[in-house]
């Protein structure tokens, strides 16, 4: 009895075998389901190659007519909505004309003369604005006409014209018509340090550099210019730009050696072309 027994629990399968094979049959069932399409139907190579797949291919009238039906429910909604055109800097305004007025310094009354065609020609043609130069009162008017196209106009012109009456080049200057984001920092060199006499003058001299290098390698560095007027130091350039170059002057009006702000501005030019 033992022996039948024994050889009744060897013909009969272990349980773990019946799990595993029960759960690869479930897997097989549930791919066999999953499955979008069956596996003796062509591939749509195939079916193109056999003429089979004439019922899959698109009707390009079809796909046209309908895009033509939504492009005319999309001008029927446009044409009910109200259309406005843009409005000129002068109705923005409530029709007023609007006018600035630029004094100009006597030592920068001749440039004025010598450069007046390359300062109104950017404002007329391309501002829309209309300019003069008084000589009686000895400054440069400047108003809104009815061409005048942006708000913004009348003072960008006014600083490109205040650029230049504090010593910028005009080419310099022109950017501020074109770019948004240039403005122009005045200080002066006792707003650093008070100096007097030659002290005042060594100053000035180390911020120069010798025939201009140290301006000059301020501004390659920083992207800006600089104009030294007297004890007065106008900058140009970006918010970001004209902070480095302003803390660069500071250093040689506090006493800095020039070689040391060299190195400053290598490292700073160097992270600004990583930036860009």
């Amino acid at each position: 009895p033992s022996i039948g027994r024994n050889s009744s629990h060897s013909d009969e399968m272990p349980k773990a075998e019946k799990d595993a094979v029960g759960t690869a049959a479930r897997r097989a069932a549930r791919r066999e389901e999953n499955q979008p399409y069956s596996t003796d139907t062509l591939g749509v190579a195939g079916m193109l190659e056999h003429g089979d797949g004439a019922e899959y291919m698109v009707d390009t009238a079809e796909l046209e007519a309908r895009a033509a039906a939504e492009n005319e429910v999309e001008d029927e909604q446009d044409a009910s909505k109200p259309s406005f055109g843009a409005l000129s800097a002068t109705e923005m305004n409530g029709g007023k004309t609007e006018y600035r007025r630029v004094a100009v310094p006597a030592h920068r009354f001749t440039p004025l003369k010598e450069h007046w065609l390359e300062i109104y020609e950017p404002i007329v043609k391309h501002m829309k604005l209309q300019v003069r130069m008084n000589l009686k009162t000895k400054s440069v008017e400047l108003r809104t006409s009815e061409h005048t196209d942006q708000i913004s106009a009348l003072q960008k012109s006014a600083d490109f014209v205040k650029a230049f009456l504090m010593g910028f080049e005009v080419q310099d200057a022109v950017a501020l018509l074109r770019l948004d984001d240039l403005y122009i920092d005045t200080f002066e060199v006792k707003d650093v340090k008070p100096l007097h006499g030659d002290h005042l003058s060594r100053a000035i001299g180390r911020i120069a550099g010798k025939a201009g290098k140290t301006k000059y390698a301020i501004e390659n560095a920083t992207r800006t210019r600089i104009v030294l007027a007297d004890s007065k130091i106008h900058l140009l350039g970006s918010f970001s730009n004209i902070k480095i170059a302003r803390d660069a002057i500071c250093d040689l009006i506090l006493g800095s050696a020039p070689g040391k702000v060299y190195t400053k501005l290598r490292t700073i030019a160097s992270r600004l072309k990583e930036r860009f």
